[in-house]
């Protein structure tokens, strides 16, 4: 690690020293011009970030595209609060924690659509990659109030791009490490009322093996996915607007197993998934705005367990466990938002949502569905664009298990003489039991009730030197009770076929707490050789507590930070250098299964060679740092891609708008 970080220091330090050298000329070019990122998803309404009292962070189009990064988890890893879990490389089963809680207590929305998984209550977010996306907003600590059950960590919403002025067509193509080879092309433009948004890509790699190659397996498991997206949007009169989105992917992966562990022959998971939303916003008078969204996701999963097994510790090969099986999933949601602006301070906000989830394998479940209708209230106050603040209840009637009833609370002030903001938020959470929890055979327990959780946190952002340095730090805590966790009980659980006496169980409860930190530095810019030079930088600390037993909960390092350096040293080149570092975890409950910390470092280089075309080159793992993020899995070593855009206005679009 030592000489990793001693790579980081020099390499800043060349950087630096020449840029503050210029510190005398005319300082008012240092002036940084940006627009205030709107948030939608804290709120439900669009909010300029300095006004919004949540913890939040903004992924954009150019922050992806900087990075030249595939898949919207590797966003994901640089982020704050967040944990990232992959088995194995490509393709490889991601899952995404926020603060401390479960995959399945983070809600993650497409366009509108649910994704989380019916039977499993997680989204594995493996073959999302970034094409045609627009933002990623992550709202960080409970969001039930919103956005109804699973959202106790935070939320995780993702929105396709919308087109914008002359109709353009674009084409990538790139070739690297382990035979990968992606290629796409996408449209996007507006003409009169109508707006779109079309991308097609392809990803073909022979990958790695998912177990570990150290630790033995010798079979590289290959990687396909085809991705493609749309959103097609209408304005209608009087200010109104129709939005219809839709997105698919097909990723097939060979996988191995971790019992053993063992490398298996032609063992395969494929997921075939179906996005679809529409969202109909009409202001009715000028002071009501209403906003109807019907979404659909829909998703077919295969799993075949292979041919042959080899245990990597004992040598042994046997014929693997089971049968091909396949699960199909189905969310949908339908929500009637009003807003209200009573005066030029308050805003009330009401709604409707109706979600239902479906799922089904026919290795073990027949068709289940869990379904629910719920109210919501907010209020939000803005005085003199100086204090925030935000009031909400919710209540959820389901057809399993009952009600719940949540609510949230924030509240901040902005000191414009300072550019100083204190915000804070207590909130209450819930997340209902997944369909495999409830009614797997011989498992499930239908008398399940759902997770609950108390969530806080309390924060200062602060802005120097015309927005030049940006800062944010703050504290978080979060109580969960009633978890779910599978033990052996004869009088509650009878005997099954995963054991004698064995279900889950709302038995666990557990406690997080810990600390976030971000700085943004724009240390020189239009200077010679430096047209534009950033630092990025974030931390945090998480603490947890499995509060029956007092070990640590599993898969969730206390340490967590990344180091971010853009650098342009002339409008057509430039550069961004990431490090990231993830401390010791445990992947056995109780504090077992050590795996130890790593740190790792991505290089990626634009150039745009004209207005048409860019080259660009990555290396992921500069150091070629040998870690596992999951025990047992593998990690790709230092993988090189190159690769070529094109983007052309298209002839028939001159003059359309």
């Amino acid at each position: 690690m030592f000489q990793r970080f001693f790579f980081i220091c020099l390499f800043l330090h060349v950087l630096f020293v020449p840029s503050f050298s210029f510190g005398e000329s005319d300082t008012t070019s240092s002036d940084v011009q940006t627009l205030d990122p709107v948030v939608v998803s804290a709120t439900k309404t669009p909010v300029p970030l300095r006004q919004v009292t949540s913890a939040v962070e903004v992924w954009t189009e150019e922050d992806l595209q900087q990075r030249q990064i595939k898949t919207v988890v590797e966003a994901l890893r640089l982020s704050q609060g967040a944990a990232v879990f992959q088995n194995g490389g490509p393709g490889g089963s991601t899952a995404v924690r926020i603060r401390g809680g479960s995959s399945s207590q983070t809600l993650v929305l497409i366009d509108g659509a649910i994704v989380n998984s019916s039977t499993l209550g997680q989204f594995n977010f493996a073959h999302l990659t970034t094409d045609n996306i627009e933002t990623i907003e992550i709202v960080r600590g409970a969001q039930s109030t919103l956005w109804g059950a699973d959202a106790m960590g935070g939320v995780i919403n993702i929105t396709t791009k919308r087109g914008q002025g002359v109709p353009k067509a674009g084409a990538f193509f790139e070739y690297g490490s382990f035979n990968t080879l992606r290629e796409g092309g996408h449209v996007s433009g507006s003409k009169g009322p109508f707006d779109f948004s079309f991308a097609l890509s392809r990803w073909d790699t022979t990958g790695i093996s998912q177990i570990n190659h150290r630790r033995g397996a010798t079979e590289r498991d290959a990687y396909r996915n085809w991705q493609a997206s749309s959103r097609v949007g209408v304005a209608l009169p009087r200010d109104g607007r129709l939005d219809f989105n839709f997105r698919w992917w097909d990723g097939s992966l060979n996988i191995d197993s971790s019992f053993g562990p063992s490398d298996v022959l032609h063992a395969k998971s494929d997921s075939r998934r179906f996005n679809f939303g529409g969202t109909y916003q009409q202001p009715v008078t000028d002071w009501w705005n209403h906003v109807l969204t019907l979404s659909r996701s829909q998703e077919a999963s295969l799993f075949d367990p292979g041919t042959l097994q080899r245990n990597l510790t004992t040598g042994m090969t046997r014929t693997p466990f089971g049968d091909p099986n396949e699960t199909h999933v189905v969310a949908n949601r339908i929500e009637s938002q009003h807003d209200f602006r009573l005066n030029q301070y308050v805003t009330l906000t009401a709604g409707y949502q109706f979600r239902e989830q479906l799922g089904e394998n026919d290795a073990g479940i027949s068709e289940k569905i869990v379904s629910s209708h719920a109210g919501f209230g907010q209020m939000q106050l803005n005085l003199f664009d100086r204090f925030f603040a935000t009031a909400g209840v919710r209540h959820d009637a389901y057809n399993v298990f009952g009600d719940a009833t949540t609510y949230r609370v924030t509240g901040g002030y902005l000191i414009k003489e300072t550019n100083t903001k204190i915000r804070g938020s207590y909130a209450t959470g819930f997340r209902a039991p997944a369909i495999n929890e409830l009614y797997w055979p011989g498992f499930g327990n239908p008398a399940l009730q759902p997770e609950e959780n108390q969530s806080l946190d309390v924060g200062v952002d602060q802005t120097f030197l015309a927005g030049r340095v940006t800062m944010s730090g703050g504290y978080f805590w979060n109580r969960y009770r009633d978890l779910i966790q599978t033990i052996q009980s004869e009088p509650i659980c009878g005997t099954g076929s995963f054991g004698v006496n064995f279900c889950p169980v709302n038995v666990a409860s557990a406690s997080t707490q810990g600390w976030e930190g971000m700085v943004n530095i724009v240390v020189a810019q239009e200077q010679p050789w430096i047209k534009r030079l950033e630092l990025k930088g974030q931390y945090t600390m998480t603490l947890t507590r499995d509060l029956m037993s007092g070990a640590r909960l599993r898969r969730w390092p206390v340490n967590q930070a990344s180091l971010s350096l853009f650098y342009q040293p002339m409008d057509s080149v430039n550069t961004i250098l990431d490090f990231r570092f993830v401390g010791k975890q445990y992947n056995g409950a109780g504090n077992t299964q050590p795996v130890g910390s790593f740190e790792v470092v991505n290089l990626a280089v634009n150039y745009d060679c004209s207005d048409q075309f860019q080259a660009y080159i990555r290396v992921d793992n500069l150091f070629d740092e040998e870690y596992e993020e999951i025990l047992y899995y593998g990690t790709p070593g230092r993988s090189v891609f190159g690769g070529i855009r094109a983007n052309f206005d298209l002839p028939f679009g001159a003059g359309m708008n």
